[in-house]
C-alpha cells in the first residue's frame, strides 16, 4: 500500500495537535502504518488540502465538511484505543 499523507491539526497548532502526533507516531512504530503525519493549526489547512486523513479535536470535524479526506475527530487525546481504532478503520477500507 502506497504511503498515505495526515495532518493533524488544532486551532493553534501548538499543544493539542503535537500531542496527537506523538500518539499517532507511536501507533505507527507499533502497527506499521504506511502514514505520513505532519501536524499544523486549522489556519494551515488551505495550504494543506492534499492529504488522505485529517486527525483533529472532535469540536473541528464541521470544519472540513466537503473535504475528500478520512477525518477523525477526537474527543480525548489520551484514548489510544480510540486513536488505533479509527486509524484500523481507514486502513481496513483501503484494502477493499
Amino acid at each position: 500500500m502506497e504511503t498515505k499523507k495526515a495532518l493533524i491539526m488544532c486551532r493553534t497548532g501548538m499543544g493539542s495537535s503535537m500531542m496527537l502526533k506523538i500518539k499517532v507516531d507511536k501507533l505507527i512504530d507499533k502497527n506499521h502504518y504506511p502514514l505520513d503525519v505532519t501536524h499544523d493549526a486549522f489556519s494551515g489547512f488551505a495550504g494543506q488540502q492534499n492529504v488522505d486523513i485529517i486527525i483533529t479535536m472532535e469540536d473541528l470535524i464541521d470544519e472540513f465538511k466537503g473535504s475528500s479526506a478520512y477525518v477523525i475527530g477526537v474527543k480525548d487525546i489520551m484514548d489510544m484505543e480510540f486513536l488505533e481504532n479509527e486509524l484500523n478503520k481507514y486502513f481496513e477500507s483501503q484494502k477493499k
